[in-house]
């Protein structure tokens, strides 16, 4: 293909385009700052009431900058917005709870700070929990950024369309993946590879609950996989790692994945070993 035509496809391709995009690296930038701003202290001559209010400001045009690319209805965009950053005292307040759940259940983690600072999870459960925000309002493709931006950098795959409770701790958080429609209770704990997922992914169960419901005080460790939108795992159970559920399970349950591991002395071998590579 000629390379004006394949400009000229490239354009009608534009004009035809149902859905809005934002700027992506202004979303991220978006993201990140107010991330910072919320969690990350700056030094003193930076930190004065006037300052803090300034920036908040920036963010509010910032924001409505990337929200206007992507809604149909114009007049909606000041009460999307106004109703975002309202929202964030409380979501702060419940942020603050996440980041003492995961100071409280890992041993690693010496104080808040580190966990603000340092802390994958908190970072993905923060951008989920503004996401989510947006998402409430009727906003597809904005969330849908900041989250997958969340997850290049963490490992960790969280959709803004999920519902998940306070208290929320996921602790080293790489691989983990919660669908759209997950439920996700109090008090809930996970650990890395931990997958919250559909067991149909055909189109047309694109409106129904995919995902499974995780009940209040579940730990769940690593590698577990639990499928499917009628699987609900009941309150304070533990799933072990490697588990593999697509039912339900009982309130008060201990699931865990049994295998044989035997050690013996190598030499000399009891029986031929036969590797396949």
């Amino acid at each position: 293909m000629e390379t004006q035509a394949f400009i000229k496809k490239l354009h009608d391709r534009n004009l035809n385009c149902v859905v809005a995009f934002p700027d992506r690296i202004k979303a991220y930038q978006f993201i990140d700052e107010l991330f910072d701003l919320l969690f990350i202290p700056k030094n003193k001559q930076q930190n004065s009431l006037e300052d803090i209010d300034k920036e908040f400001e920036l963010l509010k045009q910032q924001f409505s900058l990337l929200v206007i690319e992507v809604v149909d209805d114009i007049s909606q965009l000041k009460k999307i917005t106004d109703d975002f950053f309202n929202a964030i005292p409380i979501l702060f307040e419940k942020l603050l709870k996440d980041a003492q759940a995961i100071l409280e259940f890992d041993p690693a983690a010496g104080s808040e700070e580190e966990v603000l600072v340092a802390y994958p999870g908190f970072y993905a459960t923060a951008v989920y929990r503004l996401s989510h925000l947006l998402w409430k309002e009727g906003v597809k493709i904005l969330p849908r950024v900041f989250t997958e931006y969340a997850h290049s950098k963490t490992g960790i795959d969280i959709h803004p369309g999920a519902v998940i409770g306070e208290a929320f701790s996921i602790d080293h958080g790489t691989g983990i993946v919660i669908g759209e429609t997950t439920i996700i209770g109090n008090h809930v704990k996970l650990y890395q590879g931990v997958t919250l997922g559909a067991l149909n992914v055909t189109k047309e169960d694109a409106l129904n609950k995919r995902h499974p419901t995780i009940e209040d005080n579940v730990t769940i460790y690593s590698s577990a996989t639990i499928l499917g939108g009628d699987t609900i795992i009941g309150h304070n159970s533990i799933v072990g790692g490697n588990v593999w559920l697509t039912y339900s399970v009982q309130p008060n349950s201990v699931v865990y994945h049994k295998s044989e591991i035997k050690v013996r002395d190598k030499n000399p071998f009891p029986d031929p070993l036969n590797f396949v590579i």
